[in-house]
């Protein structure tokens, strides 16, 4: 009885985030995820996810929401699966938002280039549309975490809990061979135990075989208070009359940034001023965070569970795109946080075209920034480039630029060397895939200096591997 992995994604990349399990007959799909970036990295989404083909998996296993581990559903669908798709009760929650989200917008965009003729397709077509989203949303079982669920005789699995956003869980398989058990286990994206709302991640017993994430595998974030950070920036905007803009993922960012300025608001270290949620999915998003304390601290640290302890001072949400356009126009001081982001798309762009041209203004970039993104290129282009293309028009670049890593849900390096230093049992290999090829190569040195005697594989391409006896 035999035991392989393929990654058909997130090896020397942090998008498309899609692995085969095959064990004893079971075909088990962990995560199925969009890859997204440049042009030609999301072509690749128009591809066959992976082998064998959708109607011959049994199964998919969800770490978490977030698109680029849970967006390519709908395309799973439509190529033939048919299976459960497992996961948490919060994942559950959140990808029946961000699916039918993403599948409006694919909607939107193919009509838009039928439309304007902006397509070399002649018709253009969504990847996915909302009646692909809703028919595989049908297949989600919402799992509690720490139960054993069983796949087959030989075959199980637990969800616990990752800290990363709301439902993110790590997944630990059981495999029962011939000669005993061995436990594989995916980390999926890890938080860490400074966020200002996420339950921290729980410590792992222990596992034969890790796959373990290394976006900031090179990188370790700033322990200097994130509240201290934002605040003097949000001081600095808000003094010289400016609109602070901060791009951040719907789901987690977003509610992570809005309590951070009710805090700061209640210490006194910024002057209450009008701060927009622009972005409907991040409401939403927000609501679910709420409903679910088996992953946030709102009991504990935000002295109750009403969003009246929750929000800043004056706080405002959009709804309609007219209201996002006259956000875009109101003078500041003011603070705008909308998706996505990474600059991919949305409304922020709209808000970027606004207030950049301004030096009064500060953009705040929130967290990773993927190699091809608009967020990514002005992350490196800042201080250098003396525009910005958005909307195919050519924007001045004038307003302040920041980039705050410690906002990430993402732990670091170190966050991952402790969190294996718990284990009463190390793995005997760790694979380490969700990084750049730098990222990887970089915390694969770092792991084999910190755990002698643990096997690193760093994957930095599609690979295969097997997991045979040890």
């Amino acid at each position: 009885m035999k035991a392989r992995l393929e990654f058909f994604g997130a090896a020397g990349e942090v998008t498309g985030s899609r692995t085969v399990l095959q064990f004893a007959g079971s075909t088990i799909l962990v995560d199925c995820g969009l890859f997204q970036g440049r042009k030609e990295i999301k072509g690749r989404n128009w591809e066959p996810c992976c082998e064998p083909v959708p109607s011959k998996i049994d199964a998919v296993v969800l770490t978490h929401a977030h698109l680029d581990h849970s967006g390519y559903l709908p395309r799973l669908w439509k190529q033939g699966f048919r299976g459960r798709i497992f996961c948490s009760k919060g994942t559950a929650d959140l990808v029946r938002l961000l699916l039918l989200d993403a599948a409006h917008l694919e909607e939107e965009q193919a009509s838009f280039a039928n439309r304007t003729g902006y397509s070399h397709h002649k018709p253009a077509y969504p990847l996915f549309t909302t009646e692909d989203a809703e028919s595989v949303l049908k297949l989600l079982v919402p799992c509690d975490r720490n139960a054993w669920i069983q796949l087959s005789d030989v075959l199980s699995f637990q969800f616990l809990r990752a800290g990363h956003i709301i439902g993110a869980s790590l997944i630990q398989f059981s495999l029962h061979f011939d000669w005993g058990t061995r436990l594989l286990t995916f980390s999926g994206d890890l938080g860490h135990s400074r966020s200002a709302t996420m339950r921290e991640p729980e410590k792992l017993v222990e596992s034969d075989f890790i796959v373990l994430e290394s976006t900031y595998g090179d990188r370790l974030h700033p322990r200097e208070s994130v509240m201290d950070q934002l605040g003097a920036i949000a001081r600095k905007t808000i003094q010289r009359g400016g609109v602070l803009v901060i791009p951040a993922f719907a789901v987690g960012r977003a509610q992570e940034i809005i309590y951070i300025f009710r805090m700061l608001e209640d210490a006194g270290a910024i002057k209450p001023v009008p701060i927009i949620l622009d972005s409907p999915l991040s409401s939403a998003a927000t609501r679910v965070f709420q409903s679910h304390p088996e992953d946030h601290k709102l009991g504990s640290v935000f002295n109750g569970s009403g969003p009246e302890n929750f929000e800043p001072r004056y706080f405002e949400t959009t709804v309609s795109p007219d209201d996002s356009m006259l956000a875009c126009m109101r003078e500041g001081p003011l603070v705008v946080i909308s998706a996505a982001g990474m600059l991919t798309g949305g409304r922020i762009l709209h808000h970027l075209k606004a207030r950049l041209p301004e030096s009064k203004n500060t953009i705040v970039l929130s967290g990773y920034q993927a190699e091809g993104t608009k967020g990514r290129w002005l992350q490196d282009n800042v201080g250098t480039a003396n525009t910005m293309r958005i909307h195919h028009l050519e924007i001045p670049l004038e307003a302040e630029v920041v980039t705050i890593d410690s906002l990430s849900a993402h732990g670091d390096y170190q966050d991952f060397i402790d969190w294996l230093g718990c284990m009463s049992k190390l793995p005997k290999k760790i694979f380490l895939n969700h990084g750049e090829k730098s990222a990887v190569l970089s915390f694969s040195e770092k792991l084999r200096r910190s755990f002698q005697g643990v096997e690193v594989v760093p994957l930095v391409e599609p690979t295969v591997v097997n997991l045979t006896p040890a």
